[in-house]
């Protein structure tokens, strides 16, 4: 065997060690930490905003659930879990951003805050309640309906990600 390849050997090896390592030990390619935990459930997120989207409550809660089921090995179940989320979407507002000369909006903010309860039942020094918020912007030449599907999951997007990194990714 010439020099070279008895190099690789090894570190094929090593690499193998540490990859079983880190699928048994309850973590991920994404950065998460389960820890011991097996299962989740996300309750149904309730839209209690003083502005209704009619579809942003099931939007949101469907992607809390694939979040964490595309990104972990958690089961999913709508019994008792080792981890649970609950909350409500607080608020739906839209703001004018950019303000040009003649005191109109060159650009209108859309922001959505949930606030969210999550229990790790197998590390209680994980548990929060919070909340968060996410926005994206348009030009306010185009009308909000004609946007608000594409900005909705703009947001959707950024909210799931922030909880799923305070929930699991402990960095």
């Amino acid at each position: 065997m010439n020099r070279s390849k008895r190099h690789i050997v090894p570190l094929i090896f090593v690499f193998s060690i540490m990859l079983n390592a880190c699928v048994s030990g309850g973590y991920s390619f994404t950065g998460a930490s389960i820890g011991e935990a097996e299962t989740i459930r996300v309750h149904h997120f309730p839209n209690r905003a003083s502005v209704v989207n009619p579809t942003l409550s099931n939007t949101f809660t469907e992607a809390l659930k694939d979040k964490f089921v595309q990104q972990t090995d958690l089961n999913l179940t709508n019994g008792n879990a080792d981890m649970e989320f609950e909350g409500e979407i607080t608020s739906y507002r839209i703001t004018p951003q950019a303000i040009q000369g003649n005191q109109t909006a060159a650009v209108n903010r859309l922001t959505v805050s949930v606030k969210v309860k999550f229990i790790n039942r197998t590390d209680e020094s994980q548990n929060f309640e919070t909340s968060f918020s996410a926005y994206s912007e348009y030009e306010s030449s185009k009308s909000l309906t004609s946007v608000e599907s594409d900005l909705i999951d703009e947001i959707v997007e950024k909210l799931t990600e922030d909880i799923f990194n305070k929930a699991v990714v402990n960095w």
